[in-house]
């Protein structure tokens, strides 16, 4: 994580908390253009499947926020999902997105 600015470290940090908390797939966090953070994990229920950055935003979003700053995934995958990068996108067309491998090295920035 020392390539990454502090506050986008602490992003992939409260995913990695997401994660582990859970035991999910994966963890999210986003920060809002005033600086809060939300994150989230997996949701997987039979009615309701959301990837972490999904529920990430939409935690976000229910709270009102209007754009995001950046946003970081914790996964094993070596890709970020292409449903989540699309709603950050919905907010923040430019925001960076991290990915990072469970022990939180980040893989790429998109």
């Amino acid at each position: 994580m020392s390539d990454l600015q502090p506050e986008d470290a602490k992003l992939v940090t409260l995913a990695r908390s997401a994660r582990g908390r859970t035991g999910a797939a994966e963890g999210a966090a986003v920060r809002d253009t005033d600086g809060r953070t939300y994150l989230a994990a997996t949701v997987s229920l039979p009615s309701l499947k959301l990837s972490a950055l999904q529920a990430a935003v939409a935690a976000a979003v229910s709270s009102g926020v209007e754009g995001l700053e950046a946003a970081a995934v914790v996964s094993a995958s070596d890709a970020v999902e292409q449903e989540g990068l699309a709603a950050v996108r919905d907010l923040a067309p430019s925001a960076p997105v991290h990915l990072a491998a469970p022990d939180g090295s980040v893989r790429t920035t998109v």
